[in-house]
């Protein structure tokens, strides 16, 4: 299960802190039903700890629908980066996602 790799998001106003820090966030979109997010799960702590310069946030499709709403995320898993108030790179489709492509949109984060 994701969560244990990663802090989950727990309320708006924590969200809000997330998306005004000046580390990179990468908000984790998914659900516990979904195939592709655990199709994911074998390799995504490997990556977390190879961009552990990162922030990582479990985010809860069913718990957090307006949030995936609000930011655009319909198809999951999806990855959304933010620093400083700003998303800086997007990793958002219903396709089923290779751990080559998650760690080439993380490698993209570092400018």
């Amino acid at each position: 299960m994701m969560k244990e790799w990663m802090k989950e998001l727990s309320d708006l106003r924590q969200l809000e802190e997330i998306k005004a820090s000046d580390a990179v966030n990468v908000l984790v979109f998914s659900a516990n039903w979904c195939p592709d997010c655990r199709f994911i799960e074998p390799f995504l702590p490997k990556l977390i700890e190879r961009y552990s310069d990162y922030h990582f946030w479990y985010i809860d499709r069913d718990e957090w629908m307006q949030v995936c709403i609000d930011h655009g995320v319909m198809g999951i898993p999806s990855f959304i980066a933010l620093k400083s108030g700003q998303e800086i790179a997007r990793f958002v489709s219903k396709n089923r996602k290779t751990e080559a492509e998650i760690d080439a949109f993380l490698r993209s984060l570092q400018g």
